[in-house]
């Protein structure tokens, strides 16, 4: 392995892009907007990449990056999951700018036989569809839904055809308005796994979390606009290990004399021996070990139960989170 190679922190998150850039930099880069708000429930992140030197510096594309954290998510406390689902509505809506009739297709992606990968095709299970009965439905529901469809497209490695081509055949034929994807990530920091949830206007590439990049789904490819919906549910333990070991060394630097010669030893250790250390205790696993709690199970079934309910409330806009529990 050749020792100049810079260790890469594997992110899907743009709040986690944005604190790289102000670790490496100490300030954000022209072309990043960064707004927060928080409450009793939860803490909201806004990262917005409006020029080109923003999406280079983030590696992303230009647009709006919502990411909503909470301890609660992990946790079975009914009253956070309620105000979570409420506030992703809002932002769900607020990045769709749907019409009254505008059509959607909801997207499962990832793999329903592993845990961890399972967050879309669950929400999927979930989803109000109506598109199919939607000239039938009663005058009573007049105004109140709009038609919605949902598929699981499963993953390469059980169809043996890139999501992408699935997704722009259904696309070119069903003709959505919109197309909302759900997929799991990954972050850089423990404590956001499983208690995040980032929404962007950008679109998505499956698989990009664990490093199987397929075609991306957005509107540049599918021709119209691609609300993605994620929740990091793993950890890259090559990541995780680098993160720990730079907070260890960072804490060991302080409790020693400064000028001394551990501490000088301590200081000398850059990142690139860093990742050294990491990918020779890791290997023949550092490129492809992946780390996720042990409850994920019961997590995700709750995960996947706020973000369809507040996919069900945003594109039927006369449907109540109250109403969720009666449908679904």
């Amino acid at each position: 392995m050749d020792k100049k190679q810079k260790f890469s922190v594997r992110t899907d998150l743009a709040v986690e892009a944005r604190e790289i850039i102000e670790e490496e930099k100490g300030d954000i880069d022209d072309g990043i907007v960064v707004n927060t708000e928080e409450n009793e429930y939860m803490d909201i992140t806004t990262v917005e990449i409006i020029n080109e030197n923003g999406s280079r510096a983030m590696s992303k594309p230009l647009g709006s990056y919502i990411t909503i954290e909470s301890p609660g998510l992990r946790e079975n406390d009914p009253a956070c999951h309620k105000e979570i689902t409420r506030k992703l509505a809002e932002c769900i809506t607020e990045l769709c700018s749907a019409k009254s009739d505008s059509t959607f297709l909801i997207v499962g992606l990832g793999n329903w036989n592993i845990t961890p990968d399972a967050l879309g095709p669950k929400v999927v299970n979930r989803i109000l569809v109506t598109r199919h009965m939607f000239d039938t439905l009663p005058e009573e529901l007049d105004g109140a839904v709009r038609p919605a469809a949902a598929v699981s497209p499963g993953v390469m490695g059980i169809t043996g055809i890139e999501t992408g081509e699935i997704i722009k055949g259904i696309s070119e034929k069903m003709k959505p308005d919109i197309v909302i994807a759900v997929d799991a990530l990954a972050a850089r920091r423990s404590s956001r796994i499983n208690a995040a949830i980032q929404l962007s206007d950008t679109g998505i590439i499956p698989g990009s979390g664990v490093g199987n990049k397929r075609q991306a789904l957005n509107e540049e490819t599918l021709g119209v606009p691609v609300i993605a919906i994620g929740v990091p549910t793993v950890v890259d333990a090559a990541t995780l290990v680098n993160d720990t070991m730079g907070s260890m060394l960072k804490e060991m630097a302080n409790a020693v004399e400064e000028g001394s010669e551990f501490y000088e030893m301590l200081e000398s250790i850059d990142d690139e021996d860093r990742y050294q250390l990491i990918y020779d205790t890791l290997t023949p696993y550092a490129g492809n070990m992946f780390v996720t709690p042990k409850e994920v199970d019961a997590v995700i079934d709750r995960l996947a139960k706020i973000i369809s309910d507040a996919i069900n409330i945003s594109v039927h806009n006369g449907m109540t989170i109250e109403d969720t529990a009666k449908f679904m």
